[in-house]
């Protein structure tokens, strides 16, 4: 990844010209670097699904914006640059309390949260839900959710020094960190009560762990695979082969008897139905959750670091860029 400097056309008249203020990073970006995201464009491509920024130019169509107003956005990569084209209909307006930072980091993390718990989860009052990366963007919006659907929600870390913040800050009804004890202490934790979604992006043993946990009924909902993830710039190709091949294998022979659902969801296939998008960020709106939690703002130069420490998963909620020139 190279920073270089490009010449930007005029917007069409659909377009918004943005420029960016801040940009959000999500696991996707990564996989898609390392060639293991099937959206990813071929060739040469600019990452990034999220940004906020200021509308500085406005296409000869469009009426709902002007120039000045503070927007957020999702596109279907291409957001890690300082000015941005996009259609009108891929900006929403930026709430006044908000900064940049907050606003680069809700809409892709909490249309994923929100689909997945709601549409394919069936969210109702009252569940138990389990949610895993706890501490990641999609993880605290999800908890978020939960909490408007007094939900009881138990949260998994990979880390312990991140348990604290989830108690205390977040308010998760439990925090269980994925160790060898992971089943024991889930079972503890659930007592009686019936796990009725889990919200998975991890994958491998502790994807089957749940899904032998989780009571008839339950939905899990699989949105990511960190255990794929590689903390270096390129992929373990062995060490991928080998997690492949070991992966747990769920018969759908057996599903009508254990009364169970998988199902596996990607926002970047939702970017290509923008009317059911919206639809979709009007109920998220409509839930007035408070801004998405910041852990880590670092500057556009700095973005090699950034991805570093957030692919390494020592992060805690989101991780944003702020572009500055």
């Amino acid at each position: 990844m190279a920073l270089q400097t490009e010449v930007l056309e005029a917007p069409k008249p659909d377009e918004v010209c943005i420029q960016v203020k801040a940009i959000g990073l999500n696991f996707a970006d990564i996989f898609a670097m390392q060639g293991l995201y099937s959206a990813t464009p071929a060739g040469s491509f600019i990452p990034g699904l999220e940004f906020s920024g200021v509308v500085v130019v406005v296409g000869a169509a469009v009426t709902e914006w002007e120039l000045g107003d503070r927007v957020m956005g999702a596109t279907k990569f291409g957001g890690y640059v300082s000015h941005l084209n996009i259609h009108h209909r891929y900006v929403v307006p930026l709430p006044e309390e908000w900064s940049f930072e907050e606003g680069a980091g809700f809409l892709v993390q909490g249309l994923t949260a929100y689909y997945a718990l709601t549409q394919l989860g069936d969210l109702q009052k009252g569940m138990t839900v389990l949610i895993h990366s706890a501490a990641g963007g999609v993880g605290i919006l999800a908890n978020h959710i939960c909490k408007k659907f007094d939900a009881y929600t138990i949260g998994t870390v990979g880390r312990a020094d991140k348990v604290e913040f989830l108690q205390e800050q977040e308010a998760y009804d439990a925090v269980i960190l994925r160790d060898r004890e992971f089943p024991k202490k889930l079972q503890q934790t659930l007592r009686d009560r019936p796990l009725q979604i889990i919200m998975e992006c991890i994958g491998g043993k502790i994807l089957k762990q749940g899904w032998e946990a989780m009571a008839p009924m339950g939905r899990m909902v699989v949105y990511g695979n960190a255990s794929f993830s590689s903390h270096s710039s390129s992929p373990n190709y062995p060490n991928l082969i080998w997690k492949f091949l070991r992966r747990p294998k769920i018969d759908p022979l057996r599903l009508p008897t254990l009364n169970k659902s998988l199902m596996g969801f990607n926002l970047i296939y939702l970017y290509e139905q923008t009317d059911m998008m919206h639809h979709l960020l009007q109920k998220l709106i409509a839930l007035q959750l408070k801004p998405q939690y910041v852990g880590h703002v670092f500057s556009f130069h700095q973005m090699h670091k950034a991805i570093s420490l957030f692919q390494r998963g020592e992060t805690v909620g989101k991780v944003v860029v702020k572009v500055e020139f």
